[in-house]
Formats: structure tokens, sequence, C-alpha cells
């Protein structure tokens, strides 16, 4: 479709709904000009890296098994893989390499750039973290990869990132309440880094959240798999924090809480064909736990199959006046909910939610009737909206008194910093 005609005849809608000064024309024209990211471009960049069964292309090929890595999946290995990317990391052009057939053992590690040109971590292997917490390393206890200060790096392959979580989930206070609330490991991180290209990975079992963007600019995530049971306590899926201008698409992601979670300072994030089950749906938030500061604006999930979730699309703050979200756009969304809510935006009395638009949703509890709930969210939804979205565009849009200090279950507090 034509963009003036589209933002023209999203302008007529918000006319027609009574929303004007809610939404604007300047809005929608934002919010389809990020629906129309061109997500497409960044694959030839990945498509042309040469495979390294073959030529190589002049990259410099650094293989762990060079620096004494065993791989067979109960010898340590940190330390090749340390040396290894010392190498990789100072060289120019280089290709940090974890071969295919092999299971690498590896603790708990920093991997710390800038680096020499561009970097290729090549995951081909698996790497597996140890599955007992009680030896984790006490000065890493919430990470587990971590990859900090990278700029135009590329992290491909068809190897796996398995967590060993089991244990982790075993001891959560939330799988048995007799135990004490503690923090674990994300099994992936990038942080503080830019131009960032994820393709074809699979993260599995995460101690805690899976795949962590923090602080980054410019990320690319393409064909990635997320897998962990059901009933794995806070394993996110790809958890996005203070972050901005990023591309999920084409992934598969599947765990024991959201598929997608996005929180403070996050801005332009684009979601597009996804598919989300199990878990607890994609989310926004939660944000302004303690009085602090949430922003979250311009984020679109365009073509999304969420099926049998706890939840379907969400938005969860916590009653201050730090918060705000505004922008933000579903489209093309089908799927099953375990909860009859289905669609729940729970916003802030003081900064309500704003410019809020679904189209084409739809989403059914498998064994009775699913509803939107709207607390301070203001929006509109056109086309196909299932279950209707006309409380956005209510005056009183909220169904039941919401008390201090939390929108949301309270379970929600701990939901990414304790297990």
């Amino acid at each position: 479709m034509d963009k003036f005609f589209l933002v023209s005849l999203l302008c007529l809608l918000i006319a027609a709904h009574g929303v004007t000064g809610t939404l604007t024309c300047d809005n929608i024209a934002m919010l389809d000009e990020l629906a129309n990211m061109d997500t497409e471009e960044n694959e030839i960049e990945l498509s042309d890296i040469p495979s390294w069964t073959s030529e190589r292309g002049g990259k410099v090929l650094v293989n762990v098994d060079s620096f004494g890595a065993a791989g067979d999946g109960e010898s340590d290995d940190t330390e090749a893989f340390r040396k290894a990317w010392n190498v990789s990391c100072s060289t120019p052009n280089s290709v940090f390499l974890v071969p295919q057939g092999r299971r690498y053992l590896v603790n708990a590690t920093k991997f710390i750039g800038p680096c020499k040109g561009t970097l290729i971590i090549q995951i081909d292997g698996t790497i597996v973290a140890p599955d007992e917490p009680k030896n984790w390393d006490s000065k890493l206890a919430r990470v587990w990869l971590d990859f900090s200060k990278l700029e135009k790096a590329v992290f491909q392959g068809a190897g796996v990132i398995d967590g060993s979580g089991k244990k982790w989930w075993e001891a959560s206070c939330k799988k048995n309440k007799s135990n004490p609330c503690k923090g674990a490991p994300t099994a992936l991180t990038i942080d503080s880094s830019s131009g960032i290209k994820v393709k074809g990975l699979t993260i599995q079992h995460s101690q805690q959240i899976h795949f962590t963007i923090s602080r980054c600019n410019s990320v690319r995530i393409y064909g990635v798999k997320v897998s962990s049971p059901d009933d794995s306590p806070n394993t996110d899926g790809i958890h996005i924090s203070e972050s901005t201008n990023v591309i999920i698409q084409d992934s598969k992601i599947g765990a024991g809480d959201d598929c997608i979670s996005i929180v403070n300072a996050s801005s332009n994030i684009k979601m597009k064909r996804i598919f989300c089950g199990p878990g607890h749906g994609i989310s926004i938030g939660s944000l302004g736990k303690d009085n602090s500061t949430g922003i979250v604006t311009k984020v679109i999930l365009d073509t999304a199959v969420i099926k049998d979730t706890t939840n379907g699309v969400r938005i969860k703050t916590w009653q201050t006046s730090a918060v705000e979200i505004s922008e933000i756009m579903y489209q093309n969304i089908s799927g099953t909910t375990r909860s009859a809510k289905a669609i729940q935006f729970a916003c802030s009395d003081t900064v309500p939610c704003s410019s809020l638009v679904l189209s084409n949703v739809d989403l059914e509890k498998q064994d009775g009737t699913v509803e939107t709930y709207c607390h301070s969210a203001q929006g509109f939804g056109y086309g196909v909206v299932h279950p209707s979205a006309d409380c956005l565009n209510s005056s009183d849009n909220t169904s039941e008194v919401i008390t201090e200090p939390i929108t949301v279950e309270e379970e929600e507090d701990t939901h990414h910093t304790e297990l």
C-alpha cells in the first residue's frame, strides 16, 4: 500500500475514533516508517560471509581447538576460549571459531572488546555451561557468556549455547517457596556494542534469561531459536534493555517467561515473523519499579504467531510518574493464550501509555472467551482486532481498581532479577 495513502487513512481513523491529541499524524508517520524498516538488506551481508569449510575469504581463522580446547563436554575449556578470544580480538578481520561436532564446557567468562576490524564469532559446535550452581563464580553471578564493547561483530553458525539450567530452576523460589530467592546467570549477553548481527544460533536451557541485548545500538537478529521448558522460571527468550535500532526476525522462541521482553530506555525496536510459545507472550516492561525511570518508544511487532502462551501481548508498569510508553504498533498477530486477558495494557495513571495501535490481531483462549485489558492506555485498533481494543479509546478504560504500587501481578516484581 502507498505510504502516503496509508498515513492518510490512519489519520482519518484517528479522527473517527475521537482520539485526536493522543495520536497524531506525525506519530503514525513515525510508526509507519518503523513498520516499513527494511529488514532484508542486512541478510545479504551475512550470506556473503564464506563457509569455513571452504574458502576463508581473507579472514584469519582462530580455532579454539588450537589453544587446547578438548571439546569433550567434560574438560574445562574456559582458558582455551579466553586465549583464542584474545588472539582473534587483537587480529584484524578474524574468525573466532567453535568447530562443529564437538561440545565445549566453558565457565562464566567475559569477552571484552573493542576488537580490530570486523570480528566473526562462528559457533558451529555446542558450548555448555557447568550444571552445578554452587560452583558458579560469585564474581560473575549474573552472566555466563558476556560479550561487550564490540563494533561491527557477527555472531553466526548452526551451533548451540546450552545453559544447563535444570539445577538452577530446581533451586528457584518460584519452583519451591522454601528456597531463597536469588539471581541467576543470563546465558548470552551482548552489552555496550554497536553494529551487531546474530544469525542462526540456538540458545537453550538457560539458567535464567537466554539472550540479553543491553546498552547496544544497531542490532540485527535473524533465525535464532530459543528453547526451554515452559515451567523453567524467569527464562525470558530475548531481553532488550537500554538499546536502540534492534530488529528481531524469523525467530522461534519458547521458554518459561516472556518470549521477548523490552525494558527501559529502548526505542526503534522491530520484531517481524516471530513464533512465540510456550512462554508468557511478548511484553514491554515491567517498568518504573521503585520510582525508577522507564521509557520505551517506537516498537513494532509485525507478523507473529503466539501459541499456548500464558498471555498474548502486554505492557506492564509500576504506578509511578517516571514511566513513559508510546508509539507501539501490533499488527498481523494470531494465536492462542491460556489467560482470558490475551491483550493486556497496564500503564501508569500519571503518564498513560499513548499512541498504541493494533491492526489485524486475532488471539483466542483455548477453552473460552478472551478480552483486552486496558488501564491508562490510549490508542485504537483498525482492521480485524480480536479481542476488541475498544477500551483503548475509552475515557474509562479500566475495569477494576488498581492499587499501589504495581499494575500487574505481584509475582512480576522479581521478573528479571531473581529466581
